[in-house]
């Protein structure tokens, strides 16, 4: 009984014991091949990563380094880059005068010594008249008209053609929304008052003011202080409380007045030599593309919350004067404006060209916004019972 019982069991053991061998091999098995796997993978991954070339921009500004608002909006864009891109492109930002003059930003990334640039389109009238369009121009579009247009409406397209000869692509890359209409040592009650005026104001705003009898003359922002303070102009436009406030002008002018007629919904622009741009693989591409969006809007969002705060410090804490410019100059100024477009248009029919195009989608959308945000405007400050 034992004797078979013992040898009954005896193909049970062997089949128990060759799986136990089973088992136990390829858990042998595992424990040297996974580990190996995942080291060569790891390996694999550092040595694609050490092996991938990492591309180094330079972009120049017009603005003073890291300066509030207008500064920052290259800071982040340079930040967005890098973080989007994991380091694969960096973009190192030095401000006005650091590489090359404030003015000097479109002939540096033109020529191709730096990869970009941020500033204003109007700064470079003089070699490309119709680019001024694309910051602003005196009762034209605010801030959302302009991002429409350029991004929905083809001005995005009619500003690269322009600058195509030179080699540049541009991006819309800040708009700081309507401006004051500036700080002046002097009392603006007439269209009389502006014969003689003094002022820095670029672009189409500073030709209408020469027309009206004033004089403009184009400052780079960090001068302007002394030049108020010292005589050399009567007045400045700048941007608005924020920045006017951080450049304190309020110690070295009386009044502050506002519409800011002449820039409504001043883009900023950010250049890109078009050589360095074409060189970059197609996911760096849209990384730029995303990141000079991302800035464009950030800036505006940045100055709708801070604007009334610092605007609120310059009344209360140091007293300045605010004061609404006479309907009777705005409606002379607006006169002008029209008289020099029509005359800028048959001259030049890159102008011609851009104006045209301006002029149809800013109808468009004041005959829209006269029934959404200007009716909403006029119907937010009835005054209520409460």
């Amino acid at each position: 009984m034992t004797e078979k019982t013992s040898t009954s069991r005896q193909p049970a053991i062997i089949i128990g014991l060759i799986a136990l061998c089973v088992v136990l091999f390829w858990s042998l098995v595992a424990k040297h091949v996974e580990p190996t796997a995942s080291a060569y993978d790891a390996s694999q991954s550092q040595t694609a990563t050490e092996q991938q070339e990492v591309i180094k921009w330079k972009l120049v500004t017009t603005w003073p380094k890291n300066f509030p608002g207008l500064g920052s909006a290259a800071e982040n864009f340079s930040r967005v880059v890098e973080d989007m891109s994991n380091g694969r492109l960096t973009v190192k930002v030095y401000g006005a005068g650091e590489l090359v003059p404030a003015l000097g930003v479109f002939d540096a990334v033109s020529s191709g010594s730096v990869e970009a640039g941020h500033g204003a389109a109007y700064y470079w009238k003089g070699k490309i008249p119709a680019a001024q369009f694309f910051t602003s121009v005196p009762f034209g579009m605010n801030a959302q008209e302009m991002n429409g247009w350029l991004h929905y409406g083809g001005g995005l397209e009619l500003w690269r053609e322009l600058y195509e000869p030179f080699n540049l692509i541009p991006f819309a890359g800040g708009n700081t929304g309507v401006q004051m209409a500036g700080w002046f040592n002097k009392e603006i009650n007439s269209v009389d008052d502006l014969k003689g005026l003094k002022m820095r104001i670029p672009g189409l705003g500073g030709e209408v003011l020469n027309r009206a009898g004033g004089s403009s003359i184009n400052i780079p922002g960090g001068e302007l202080y002394t030049a108020l303070q010292t005589g050399v102009i009567d007045a400045t436009e700048w941007v608005g409380p924020y920045n006017d406030l951080a450049f304190g002008f309020h110690q070295v002018a009386k009044y502050y007045y506002y519409p800011g007629w002449h820039e409504p919904g001043p883009t900023l622009e950010l250049i890109v030599n078009k050589d360095a741009y074409e060189a970059l693989a197609p996911d760096l591409k849209a990384i730029v593309d995303a990141a000079s969006r991302m800035a464009n809007q950030d800036m505006l969002d940045e100055y709708t919350a801070r604007n009334n705060a610092a605007l609120q410090e310059l009344v209360n804490e140091y007293g300045v004067q605010v004061r609404r410019l006479p309907d009777e100059v705005l409606i002379r100024l607006h006169e002008i404006s029209d008289e020099i477009y029509a005359e800028q248009a048959e001259k030049d029919e890159n102008f011609k060209k851009v104006y045209t195009a301006y002029k149809a989608f800013a109808e468009g959308a004041r005959n829209y916004h006269k029934i959404s945000d200007q009716a909403y405007f006029e119907v937010r400050d009835l005054e209520t019972t409460e």
